[in-house]
């Protein structure tokens, strides 16, 4: 077995990172000398370009390159199809992004990687989850834990400072948010309660500065930039590069062509800051709703920590310090936090595969060197469908709820309906509401029984592991005896043979 590394794979930037012999994490540069790798994937036939160049080509060849296919992870109706008309599965762009992190980290330590811990967001469901999961097999890798993002940017904070105490995270990356709170305790981290909105992160600004941009162009005789392939990826660049100016300047010109004239915008930050008040306003109602889920008021927080690029917005940082009553902190770099943490699970991992041996591993620093313990929660809850005799109609259990400790498991005893039932079907269940049209049924199963009076006890059982994918176990409660254990169908993700033939066809990809 190789190295084992961490990897952030964000929506618009990804990063390496490993423990050094210093005993802290590091992060990896790329091929090309940068600490962060652009998450775009350039199509050019048989091979692959990754990274800037391949960002760079976006506004001249924007049906070839694909970019915040992150958004896009356990869609099964979701690919991106080339100039060739090649299709390709988000899972597909994933792993050619984390195959090109992997060989990159291998040419910065000399030695070859096999083994990876890749971060999500907190509230990525079990099919997104699982997605990321086949993303790393397709790439050649064995993927050893899938981490909340919040939970490694404490690790990376938490290495640094290790005071006890209560910490909210706050995490806006380029296409996603997570909310977060968690105890920093003598050796361990304990998240208390998560939320987050898994569409909604930079990529969001940067569509209103588009909107705006565009408008005033419209505005001026112009054209649409918005209504035209290579424009609107033209303007996309534009956009995002005006949006990285205004974090440190209260106004940008942005430069523009379009049916043959040249036009420029003025944008002030007042503007963009109007523009995108109600995204900005999401983030903090969600951050209000997950700490009163956790039971706690603002002066409970000993720490704000702002984790992603997104955050480096001055409205952001301005929008926090009003709401939590602190200065959020930035000892850590918001862009690189997530796989510092990354990196220190890895480690972990490491050292429980090294056993007696861990010694010979490096120290991580503070009091507790490598006796770190990590308790993450579950994003959502876990449950299954049955009749409820008080109102006659479907109901959706949960046997896991949301914020549960994870590795987390959950009962249910149910009933046969008739006399005489042969078979009872059984539907696993993602999300927190009681009415199962506000559910996602993500696994169904049917079972054999023998010939019981009407309300035979059958009992489910459920499992939510440190990944954060989900297990059923069926039982007869005549008997005792297992039913069966319960696959979850996940037809929201690729098949086993889809997984392994998506692996064969990266052979033989080159990727630059």
């Amino acid at each position: 077995m190789g190295r084992i590394i961490g990897i952030d794979l964000g929506t618009t930037y990804s990063a390496t990172a490993v423990v050094a012999e210093s005993g802290r994490p590091e992060i990896l540069p790329n091929r090309e000398g940068e600490r962060i790798t652009a998450s775009v994937v350039q199509f050019q036939g048989d091979t692959t370009l990754v990274g800037s160049a391949a960002k760079r080509s976006a506004p001249t060849a924007p049906h070839d390159v694909a970019q915040f296919v992150k958004r896009h992870m356990g869609e099964p109706d979701w690919f991106f199809l080339t100039g060739d008309d090649v299709k390709h599965s988000a899972e597909q762009v994933s792993a050619i992004i984390l195959r090109r992190l992997v060989e990159d980290a291998e040419d910065a330590l000399g030695e070859k990687v096999t083994d990876v811990v890749i971060t999500v967001p907190a509230f990525f469901d079990d099919a997104k989850r699982k997605a990321t999961q086949d993303a790393g097999v397709i790439a050649g890798l064995n993927v050893r834990r899938i981490l909340n993002e919040p939970t490694a940017a404490a690790l990376a904070y938490g290495l640094n400072d290790g005071e006890p105490g209560t910490i909210f995270v706050y995490d806006l990356g380029g296409g996603t948010f997570d909310v977060t709170v968690m105890r920093l305790g003598a050796g361990s981290i304990d998240v208390v309660a998560t939320s987050g909105d898994r569409n909604l992160g930079g990529f969001d600004w940067d569509n209103a500065l588009m909107e705006l941009i565009a408008a005033r162009i419209r505005d001026a005789g112009g054209p649409d930039l918005l209504e035209d392939d290579l424009a609107t990826a033209e303007l996309r660049d534009k956009a995002e590069l005006a949006k990285r100016q205004l974090t440190t300047k209260d106004s940008t010109k942005v430069f523009l062509t379009a049916d043959g004239r040249s036009h420029v915008v003025q944008v002030t930050l007042a503007e963009f800051e109007v523009a995108t008040r109600p995204l900005l306003n999401r983030t903090c109602d969600l951050a209000a709703a997950v700490l009163e889920e956790a039971g706690l008021d603002w002066p409970a927080v000993d720490r704000v920590l702002l984790v992603g690029g997104s955050t480096r917005m001055r409205m952001v940082e301005s929008a926090m310090s009003r709401l939590t009553g602190h200065k959020p902190e930035r000892t850590v770099s918001p862009e690189e936090a997530v796989a510092l943490g990354a990196a220190v699970q890895a480690h972990l991992c490491a050292v429980e595969d090294a056993g007696a041996g861990a010694r010979s591993l490096p120290r991580l620093p503070g009091p507790h060197g490598n006796d770190i313990q990590v308790s993450d929660a579950t994003a959502h809850g876990i449950g299954a469908l049955a009749m409820d005799d008080s109102v006659q109609s479907m109901r959706n259990f949960v046997l896991v709820p949301h914020n549960a400790k994870v590795p987390a498991k959950g009962s249910g005893d149910f009933e046969t309906l008739q006399e005489n039932q042969r078979e009872v079907r059984v539907q696993v269940t993602e999300g927190d509401d009681t009415d199962p049209d506000f559910v996602t049924v993500i696994g169904e199963s049917t079972f054999r029984l023998p010939p019981y009076p009407r309300g035979a006890p059958i009992r489910v059982d459920i499992a939510y592991d440190v990944d954060g994918l989900i297990f059923a176990e069926i039982f007869d409660g005549t008997t005792r005896a297992k039913l069966g254990d319960m696959e979850i169908a996940r037809d929201a993700n690729l098949s086993r043979e889809q997984v392994a033939a998506a692996k064969n066809t990266m052979r033989g990809l080159e990727i630059n």
